[in-house]
Protein backbone atom coordinates (compact mmCIF):
# COMPACT_ATOMS: atom_id res chain seq x y z
CA UNK A 1 0.00 0.00 0.00
CA UNK A 2 1.29 3.41 -0.71
CA UNK A 3 0.32 6.77 -0.16
CA UNK A 4 1.06 7.81 -3.32
CA UNK A 5 -0.16 11.89 -3.59
CA UNK A 6 1.43 14.82 -1.91
CA UNK A 7 -0.54 18.03 -1.71
CA UNK A 8 -1.59 20.32 0.64
CA UNK A 9 -3.28 19.98 4.21
CA UNK A 10 -7.13 19.58 5.14
CA UNK A 11 -7.96 23.09 4.96
CA UNK A 12 -10.79 24.50 5.46
CA UNK A 13 -12.71 24.88 2.62
CA UNK A 14 -16.38 25.79 3.06
CA UNK A 15 -16.05 25.72 6.74
CA UNK A 16 -15.91 28.61 9.05
CA UNK A 17 -14.15 27.97 12.87
CA UNK A 18 -16.36 29.22 15.91
CA UNK A 19 -15.41 30.25 19.25
CA UNK A 20 -14.07 27.19 21.27
CA UNK A 21 -15.45 26.03 24.32
CA UNK A 22 -13.32 24.75 26.95
CA UNK A 23 -13.75 22.23 30.09
CA UNK A 24 -10.99 20.76 31.92
CA UNK A 25 -8.09 19.84 29.27
CA UNK A 26 -10.76 19.48 26.46
CA UNK A 27 -11.08 21.92 24.23
CA UNK A 28 -13.98 21.81 21.31
CA UNK A 29 -13.55 24.15 18.75
CA UNK A 30 -16.79 24.12 16.46
CA UNK A 31 -17.30 23.93 12.43
CA UNK A 32 -19.66 25.51 10.93
CA UNK A 33 -20.87 24.98 7.21
CA UNK A 34 -20.80 28.38 5.16
CA UNK A 35 -23.13 26.38 2.68
CA UNK A 36 -25.24 23.75 3.72
CA UNK A 37 -26.21 21.36 0.86
CA UNK A 38 -28.21 18.22 0.77
CA UNK A 39 -26.44 15.78 -1.75
CA UNK A 40 -24.43 14.45 0.64
CA UNK A 41 -25.57 12.28 3.94
CA UNK A 42 -24.43 10.15 6.52
CA UNK A 43 -25.90 7.52 8.41
CA UNK A 44 -24.55 4.83 11.02
CA UNK A 45 -25.08 1.24 11.40
CA UNK A 46 -24.24 0.25 15.17
CA UNK A 47 -23.13 -3.56 15.56
CA UNK A 48 -25.15 -3.92 18.42
CA UNK A 49 -21.81 -6.05 20.74
CA UNK A 50 -18.49 -5.10 21.76
CA UNK A 51 -17.25 -7.92 20.61
CA UNK A 52 -13.40 -7.65 18.40
CA UNK A 53 -14.39 -8.09 14.75
CA UNK A 54 -12.34 -8.63 11.75
CA UNK A 55 -12.23 -7.12 8.31
CA UNK A 56 -10.95 -9.20 5.05
CA UNK A 57 -8.67 -6.64 3.40
CA UNK A 58 -8.60 -6.73 -0.28
CA UNK A 59 -5.75 -5.38 -2.42
CA UNK A 60 -2.61 -7.00 -0.63
CA UNK A 61 -1.47 -8.97 -3.57
CA UNK A 62 1.01 -10.78 -2.11
CA UNK A 63 -0.70 -11.63 1.13
CA UNK A 64 -4.06 -12.85 -0.48
CA UNK A 65 -5.51 -14.08 3.59
CA UNK A 66 -4.91 -10.46 5.29
CA UNK A 67 -7.36 -9.68 8.14
CA UNK A 68 -7.56 -6.29 9.89
CA UNK A 69 -8.60 -6.81 13.39
CA UNK A 70 -9.95 -4.29 15.43
CA UNK A 71 -13.30 -3.25 17.91
CA UNK A 72 -15.45 -2.03 15.94
CA UNK A 73 -18.65 -0.25 17.22
CA UNK A 74 -20.03 0.98 14.18
CA UNK A 75 -20.02 1.80 10.00
CA UNK A 76 -20.81 4.35 8.36
CA UNK A 77 -23.07 4.43 5.28
CA UNK A 78 -22.73 7.29 3.26
CA UNK A 79 -25.43 8.24 0.47
CA UNK A 80 -25.69 10.61 -2.20
CA UNK A 81 -26.74 12.03 -5.48
CA UNK A 82 -24.41 13.07 -8.45
CA UNK A 83 -26.53 15.72 -9.82
CA UNK A 84 -27.22 17.61 -6.94
CA UNK A 85 -30.61 16.83 -5.68
CA UNK A 86 -31.01 16.43 -2.05
CA UNK A 87 -30.52 12.82 -0.39
CA UNK A 88 -33.29 11.80 1.83
CA UNK A 89 -32.22 11.25 5.41
CA UNK A 90 -33.00 7.97 7.05
CA UNK A 91 -31.40 5.24 9.51
CA UNK A 92 -29.14 2.75 8.13
CA UNK A 93 -30.34 -0.14 9.48
CA UNK A 94 -28.74 -2.99 6.72
CA UNK A 95 -29.10 -6.79 7.74
CA UNK A 96 -25.82 -8.88 8.36
CA UNK A 97 -26.31 -9.94 4.26
CA UNK A 98 -25.80 -6.33 3.24
CA UNK A 99 -23.07 -5.58 5.19
CA UNK A 100 -20.89 -8.66 4.42
CA UNK A 101 -21.61 -9.54 8.01
CA UNK A 102 -20.37 -13.18 7.94
CA UNK A 103 -18.98 -15.89 11.19
CA UNK A 104 -15.81 -17.32 11.29
CA UNK A 105 -15.30 -19.58 14.06
CA UNK A 106 -16.75 -17.85 16.24
CA UNK A 107 -15.48 -14.18 14.97
CA UNK A 108 -17.58 -12.00 13.22
CA UNK A 109 -15.83 -10.80 10.06
CA UNK A 110 -16.78 -8.20 7.63
CA UNK A 111 -16.15 -8.01 4.21
CA UNK A 112 -13.51 -5.32 3.02
CA UNK A 113 -13.04 -2.09 4.88
CA UNK A 114 -15.20 -0.46 2.00
CA UNK A 115 -18.48 -1.69 0.13
CA UNK A 116 -21.04 -0.89 -2.33
CA UNK A 117 -24.74 -1.29 -0.98
CA UNK A 118 -26.37 -0.53 -4.02
CA UNK A 119 -26.87 2.66 -5.95
CA UNK A 120 -26.02 6.03 -4.34
CA UNK A 121 -25.09 4.56 -1.00
CA UNK A 122 -21.42 2.95 0.48
CA UNK A 123 -20.53 1.18 3.64
CA UNK A 124 -17.36 2.46 5.19
CA UNK A 125 -15.61 1.78 8.29
CA UNK A 126 -14.87 5.48 10.15
CA UNK A 127 -11.34 5.99 11.30
CA UNK A 128 -9.91 2.40 10.32
CA UNK A 129 -9.74 2.87 6.95
CA UNK A 130 -6.79 5.01 8.00
CA UNK A 131 -5.40 2.88 10.78
CA UNK A 132 -5.49 -0.14 8.26
CA UNK A 133 -3.62 2.42 5.71
CA UNK A 134 -1.47 2.91 8.49
CA UNK A 135 -0.78 -0.85 9.43
CA UNK A 136 -0.67 -2.08 6.18
CA UNK A 137 2.71 0.68 4.82
CA UNK A 138 5.48 -1.20 3.81
CA UNK A 139 3.91 -4.50 5.43
CA UNK A 140 4.67 -6.72 2.56
CA UNK A 141 8.43 -6.56 4.29
CA UNK A 142 12.08 -6.92 2.38
CA UNK A 143 11.92 -7.40 -1.41
CA UNK A 144 15.54 -8.37 -1.52
CA UNK A 145 16.18 -11.56 0.33
CA UNK A 146 18.93 -9.76 2.30
CA UNK A 147 21.01 -12.82 4.43
CA UNK A 148 20.13 -10.71 7.65
CA UNK A 149 16.34 -11.00 7.38
CA UNK A 150 14.74 -13.93 9.09
CA UNK A 151 12.27 -16.86 7.22
CA UNK A 152 9.09 -15.63 8.94
CA UNK A 153 9.99 -11.55 7.17
CA UNK A 154 10.74 -13.17 4.09
CA UNK A 155 7.59 -15.21 3.86
CA UNK A 156 5.34 -13.03 5.48
CA UNK A 157 6.47 -9.64 5.93
CA UNK A 158 4.97 -7.56 8.90
CA UNK A 159 2.61 -9.81 9.84
CA UNK A 160 1.36 -9.36 12.54
CA UNK A 161 1.79 -6.01 12.76
CA UNK A 162 0.06 -4.41 15.81
CA UNK A 163 -0.89 -0.41 17.49
CA UNK A 164 -2.78 0.51 20.23
CA UNK A 165 -5.61 3.06 21.09
CA UNK A 166 -7.99 4.04 23.48
CA UNK A 167 -11.60 4.14 23.52
CA UNK A 168 -12.76 7.96 23.72
CA UNK A 169 -14.72 7.15 26.73
CA UNK A 170 -11.69 6.60 28.69
CA UNK A 171 -9.76 10.38 27.36
CA UNK A 172 -10.59 11.75 30.87
CA UNK A 173 -12.97 15.04 30.73
CA UNK A 174 -14.00 14.12 27.09
CA UNK A 175 -17.40 12.20 27.48
CA UNK A 176 -18.19 15.53 29.86
CA UNK A 177 -17.51 18.09 27.26
CA UNK A 178 -18.95 16.11 24.48
CA UNK A 179 -22.31 16.35 26.82
CA UNK A 180 -22.01 19.51 27.96
CA UNK A 181 -21.13 21.62 24.95
CA UNK A 182 -23.54 23.60 23.08
CA UNK A 183 -24.14 22.56 19.33
CA UNK A 184 -24.20 25.96 16.89
CA UNK A 185 -27.29 25.88 14.27
CA UNK A 186 -24.62 25.02 11.27
CA UNK A 187 -22.07 22.76 13.04
CA UNK A 188 -20.78 20.24 11.07
CA UNK A 189 -17.64 19.17 13.30
CA UNK A 190 -15.04 19.80 15.46
CA UNK A 191 -11.21 20.62 16.34
CA UNK A 192 -10.99 18.41 19.45
CA UNK A 193 -7.86 19.67 21.27
CA UNK A 194 -6.71 17.82 24.95
CA UNK A 195 -3.96 20.19 26.62
CA UNK A 196 -3.83 22.28 23.39
CA UNK A 197 -2.36 19.50 21.24
CA UNK A 198 -4.54 18.82 18.77
CA UNK A 199 -6.41 14.87 19.41
CA UNK A 200 -8.90 15.08 16.11
CA UNK A 201 -10.56 16.87 13.74
CA UNK A 202 -13.84 15.36 12.98
CA UNK A 203 -16.27 17.02 10.21
CA UNK A 204 -19.63 15.75 9.10
CA UNK A 205 -21.18 16.49 5.63
CA UNK A 206 -24.80 17.85 6.83
CA UNK A 207 -25.90 19.23 10.46
CA UNK A 208 -28.56 17.16 10.83
CA UNK A 209 -25.38 14.33 10.86
CA UNK A 210 -22.94 15.95 13.05
CA UNK A 211 -26.14 16.10 15.64
CA UNK A 212 -27.05 12.67 15.07
CA UNK A 213 -23.05 11.59 15.27
CA UNK A 214 -21.99 14.43 18.32
CA UNK A 215 -22.02 12.20 21.13
CA UNK A 216 -20.11 8.77 19.09
CA UNK A 217 -17.13 11.38 19.23
CA UNK A 218 -16.85 8.80 22.67
CA UNK A 219 -16.89 5.78 20.37
CA UNK A 220 -13.68 6.98 18.30
CA UNK A 221 -10.22 5.89 19.09
CA UNK A 222 -7.55 8.55 20.30
CA UNK A 223 -3.87 7.50 21.10
CA UNK A 224 -1.67 7.01 24.14
CA UNK A 225 -0.17 10.86 23.90
CA UNK A 226 -4.05 12.28 23.78
CA UNK A 227 -4.94 10.07 26.68
CA UNK A 228 -1.86 10.95 28.95
CA UNK A 229 -2.54 14.76 28.34
CA UNK A 230 -6.07 14.65 29.28
CA UNK A 231 -4.65 12.63 33.01
CA UNK A 232 -1.82 14.97 33.35
CA UNK A 233 -3.45 18.60 32.76
CA UNK A 234 -6.55 19.67 35.01
CA UNK A 235 -7.31 22.82 32.53
CA UNK A 236 -6.33 24.67 29.69
CA UNK A 237 -6.31 28.55 29.90
CA UNK A 238 -8.47 30.70 28.68
CA UNK A 239 -8.36 32.48 24.80
CA UNK A 240 -9.48 35.64 25.93
CA UNK A 241 -10.64 38.59 23.09
CA UNK A 242 -9.72 42.31 24.20
CA UNK A 243 -12.70 44.56 22.81
CA UNK A 244 -11.50 48.17 23.32
CA UNK A 245 -14.35 50.37 23.69
CA UNK A 246 -12.95 53.58 23.17
CA UNK A 247 -13.25 52.41 19.51
CA UNK A 248 -16.54 51.24 19.48
CA UNK A 249 -19.07 54.57 18.64
CA UNK A 250 -21.94 52.81 17.27
CA UNK A 251 -23.55 49.41 16.42
CA UNK A 252 -21.06 49.55 13.17
CA UNK A 253 -18.13 49.48 15.33
CA UNK A 254 -19.18 47.09 17.54
CA UNK A 255 -20.26 44.82 14.31
CA UNK A 256 -17.02 45.24 13.50
CA UNK A 257 -15.32 44.44 16.95
CA UNK A 258 -17.33 41.21 17.04
CA UNK A 259 -15.89 40.57 13.76
CA UNK A 260 -12.65 41.09 14.88
CA UNK A 261 -12.83 39.09 17.47
CA UNK A 262 -14.37 35.98 15.88
CA UNK A 263 -11.29 36.46 13.36
CA UNK A 264 -9.25 36.60 15.98
CA UNK A 265 -10.12 32.97 17.58
CA UNK A 266 -10.25 31.44 13.93
CA UNK A 267 -6.70 32.40 13.66
CA UNK A 268 -5.61 30.99 17.22
CA UNK A 269 -7.64 27.83 17.02
CA UNK A 270 -6.05 27.79 13.36
CA UNK A 271 -2.66 28.02 14.28
CA UNK A 272 -2.82 25.11 16.57
CA UNK A 273 -4.37 22.65 14.16
CA UNK A 274 -1.72 23.87 11.89
CA UNK A 275 0.24 20.57 10.82
CA UNK A 276 -3.07 18.95 9.43
CA UNK A 277 -4.65 22.14 7.88
CA UNK A 278 -2.01 23.66 6.25
CA UNK A 279 1.36 21.15 5.69
CA UNK A 280 1.44 18.96 2.99
CA UNK A 281 -0.36 15.68 3.62
CA UNK A 282 0.39 12.30 1.49
CA UNK A 283 -2.71 10.97 0.57
CA UNK A 284 -4.24 7.56 -1.41
CA UNK A 285 -7.73 7.83 -3.38
CA UNK A 286 -9.62 5.18 -1.91
CA UNK A 287 -13.37 5.21 -4.07
CA UNK A 288 -14.47 8.13 -6.37
CA UNK A 289 -18.37 8.38 -5.84
CA UNK A 290 -20.27 11.25 -7.85
CA UNK A 291 -18.65 14.59 -7.39
CA UNK A 292 -17.08 12.88 -3.97
CA UNK A 293 -13.33 11.59 -3.30
CA UNK A 294 -13.39 9.37 -0.43
CA UNK A 295 -9.16 9.52 0.45
CA UNK A 296 -6.75 8.51 3.58
CA UNK A 297 -4.14 10.53 4.53
CA UNK A 298 -0.70 10.24 6.51
CA UNK A 299 1.21 13.58 7.36
CA UNK A 300 5.26 13.61 6.62
CA UNK A 301 6.78 11.27 9.01
CA UNK A 302 8.99 13.61 11.29
CA UNK A 303 9.47 12.08 14.40
CA UNK A 304 10.38 15.74 16.11
CA UNK A 305 6.74 16.74 15.25
CA UNK A 306 3.44 15.84 15.73
CA UNK A 307 1.89 13.28 12.84
CA UNK A 308 -1.54 12.22 12.18
CA UNK A 309 -3.47 10.01 9.70
CA UNK A 310 -6.82 10.31 8.66
CA UNK A 311 -9.67 10.21 5.81
CA UNK A 312 -11.84 12.78 4.47
CA UNK A 313 -14.34 13.44 1.73
CA UNK A 314 -13.41 15.41 -0.36
CA UNK A 315 -16.25 17.11 -3.37
CA UNK A 316 -14.54 18.12 -6.43
CA UNK A 317 -14.74 21.88 -5.72
CA UNK A 318 -12.40 21.03 -2.80
CA UNK A 319 -14.23 21.61 -0.18
CA UNK A 320 -13.80 19.08 3.01
CA UNK A 321 -17.38 17.25 3.35
CA UNK A 322 -16.18 14.57 5.54
CA UNK A 323 -12.85 13.93 8.10
CA UNK A 324 -11.53 12.25 10.92
CA UNK A 325 -7.93 12.10 12.41
CA UNK A 326 -6.20 10.30 14.92
CA UNK A 327 -2.84 11.13 16.48
CA UNK A 328 0.50 8.87 16.39
CA UNK A 329 2.11 8.93 19.39
CA UNK A 330 6.08 9.44 19.44
CA UNK A 331 6.47 5.44 19.32
CA UNK A 332 3.85 4.60 15.97
CA UNK A 333 5.82 7.69 14.36
CA UNK A 334 9.22 5.75 14.99
CA UNK A 335 8.16 2.59 14.03
CA UNK A 336 6.82 4.00 11.01
CA UNK A 337 9.64 5.95 10.41
CA UNK A 338 11.89 2.86 10.60
CA UNK A 339 9.98 1.07 8.02
CA UNK A 340 9.91 3.83 5.14
CA UNK A 341 13.48 4.34 5.61
CA UNK A 342 14.05 0.80 5.15
CA UNK A 343 11.88 0.90 2.41
CA UNK A 344 13.72 3.84 0.96
CA UNK A 345 16.94 1.97 0.84
CA UNK A 346 15.66 -1.50 -0.60
CA UNK A 347 15.81 -2.80 2.92
CA UNK A 348 19.52 -2.78 3.05
CA UNK A 349 20.27 -2.10 6.63
CA UNK A 350 24.18 -0.82 5.86
CA UNK A 351 22.49 1.84 3.37
CA UNK A 352 19.72 2.54 6.15
CA UNK A 353 21.68 3.36 8.86
CA UNK A 354 24.21 5.45 6.44
CA UNK A 355 20.92 7.04 5.68
CA UNK A 356 19.94 7.77 9.33
CA UNK A 357 23.35 8.51 9.98
CA UNK A 358 24.33 5.92 12.15
CA UNK A 359 26.28 2.45 12.46
CA UNK A 360 24.61 -0.61 11.93
CA UNK A 361 24.40 -2.05 15.28
CA UNK A 362 22.64 1.29 15.92
CA UNK A 363 19.75 0.58 13.63
CA UNK A 364 19.43 -2.63 14.65
CA UNK A 365 19.14 -1.62 18.45
CA UNK A 366 16.18 0.79 16.66
CA UNK A 367 14.60 -2.12 15.09
CA UNK A 368 14.52 -4.35 18.52
CA UNK A 369 13.59 -1.35 20.32
CA UNK A 370 10.61 -0.06 18.04
CA UNK A 371 9.70 -4.64 17.93
CA UNK A 372 10.67 -5.58 14.31
CA UNK A 373 13.03 -8.08 16.08
CA UNK A 374 11.06 -10.58 14.80
CA UNK A 375 12.56 -9.58 11.44
CA UNK A 376 16.36 -10.43 12.01
CA UNK A 377 17.80 -13.61 12.38
CA UNK A 378 18.70 -14.76 15.85
CA UNK A 379 22.13 -14.68 15.13
CA UNK A 380 22.33 -11.16 14.09
CA UNK A 381 20.53 -10.04 17.28
CA UNK A 382 23.20 -12.10 18.90
CA UNK A 383 26.02 -10.67 17.19
CA UNK A 384 24.64 -6.92 18.83
CA UNK A 385 27.31 -5.26 21.39
CA UNK A 386 26.72 -6.40 25.07
CA UNK A 387 24.36 -3.28 26.77
CA UNK A 388 23.14 -2.05 23.49
CA UNK A 389 19.55 -3.36 24.05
Amino acid sequence: MKFDETSQGLGLRGLQIAAAQAVGAVRLVPLLKEHVREDLRLGTHAFGDERPRAVGVRGQADRPDVAYCSYLPHAYVLRWSSDGTAVAARGAALSDKQLGLRDVGGVRVLHRMIRQEGPGALRFLPLHLAMEGFLSLHFGGPDVAWSEYSRQALSHGLSPRRESAVLGSYVHGLEDAVRMFEIHERQVGALVFVADALAAMVVFPHPDDYRALHRSLVRDFFGELVYQYAILYDDVPAHRVAVREAEIADLAGLRAAVARARADWAEFSGDMAGRVLREPLRWQTLRQVGPFRLRRFMSALRPDEDNHIGEAIVRDSGELEYCKTFRLSAAQVRRAYLLEKLAQNLWDLARTAEALGVEVPALLVRLLNAGFGYLLKEHVLKNLPTGTV
